[in-house]
């Protein structure tokens, strides 16, 4: 028991001294006061929709929930073109590196522009929980798979810390990659919502997820060579983003085989099957026939 006890203080320490040196310029923003927050909203969402969701629709009738859905899709469009705009604008202007940028603590205007670009894309990551959320109140179960939980649960806890301490530098590049790529992905989301009349301009699903591994491959690039080059930038990040985006990107290559490689093989022997399936009874019918006449 003194054992637990000398640990749980020890960490209160650590986390003492790591917010002693978090970023001054977004302490008083919302959420960004401590870490209790985040990861309750974080066990909340987990809860919901691994027991507490599925078990409230067990014996119930799926919502609809066709207007809401397509509100919230465009909302998200809105807010991650918002995003990478605007890092893409401030970054610009004071001549961000796309190989290796340090963090600039300063009230520089368009630091600052920066440092709430990034705090919006860590907020968004709260936002699209909801993604989970209709789902199982739509009874789409099985969208509801371990890579979709995994990632929600995760990118929403791990940008406070992206927020907290490095609200700039390299950070900005990944989070505008990402941001535009969600816009992309709520379009397609936005014009499904709106019905099966619309499924004819959807063709470009299996692209979307080409582009999505595409984006994790990008990530791992930037921070693979940010780390060969010596960047000045905290090295936790660095090597948190090679590990994140590597299991992302395991799972996301594992639904790529199962939806599409995996799905195609098996529609193909369907297809031979019941080609052979046919044939023989072609046969067979055949025989029967010859045997009538004779």
């Amino acid at each position: 028991m003194d054992l637990i006890v000398d640990k749980v203080n020890h960490f209160n320490e650590f986390y003492t001294w790591a917010l002693s040196v978090s970023d001054k310029r977004v302490e008083d923003w919302f959420l960004m006061q401590g870490y209790a927050p985040t990861l309750i909203i974080t066990a909340i969402y987990v809860i919901f929709v691994t027991k507490i969701g599925p078990k409230f629709m067990e014996n119930r009738e799926p919502y609809r929930l066709k207007w809401p859905i397509v509100i919230y899709n465009f909302v998200c469009i809105a807010i991650n073109f918002h995003i990478c705009s605007q890092l893409l604008y401030n970054t610009t202007m004071v001549g961000y590196s796309y190989s290796c940028q340090t963090v600039d603590y300063s009230d520089n205007p368009y630091e600052v522009r920066i440092a709430k670009a990034l705090w919006w894309f860590y907020f968004s990551k709260c936002i699209e929980m909801l993604d989970t959320v209709f789902f199982v109140l739509r009874k789409k179960n099985n969208q509801v798979s371990f890579l979709h939980v995994y990632h929600h649960a995760t990118m929403f806890p791990i940008w406070w810390m992206g927020v907290k301490w490095v609200a700039g530098g390299q950070s900005f590049f990944g989070a505008m990659v990402n941001s535009f790529i969600h816009v992309i992905m709520y379009t397609y989301y936005g014009i499904a919502a709106l019905g099966p009349q619309y499924q004819k301009y959807l063709w470009w699903k299996r692209y979307l997820t080409i582009i999505q591994l595409i984006q994790f491959n990008i990530g791992i690039i930037h921070a693979v060579q940010s780390l060969v080059l010596s960047c000045e930038f905290p090295l936790w990040m660095q090597y948190a983003v090679v590990f994140y985006a590597s299991t992302i990107l395991a799972l996301f290559l594992n639904f790529y085989f199962q939806a599409y490689i995996k799905s195609h093989r098996r529609k193909v022997k369907e297809v031979e099957e019941k080609k052979k399936g046919e044939v023989a009874n072609g046969v067979s019918n055949g025989h029967t026939e010859s045997k009538k006449k004779k």
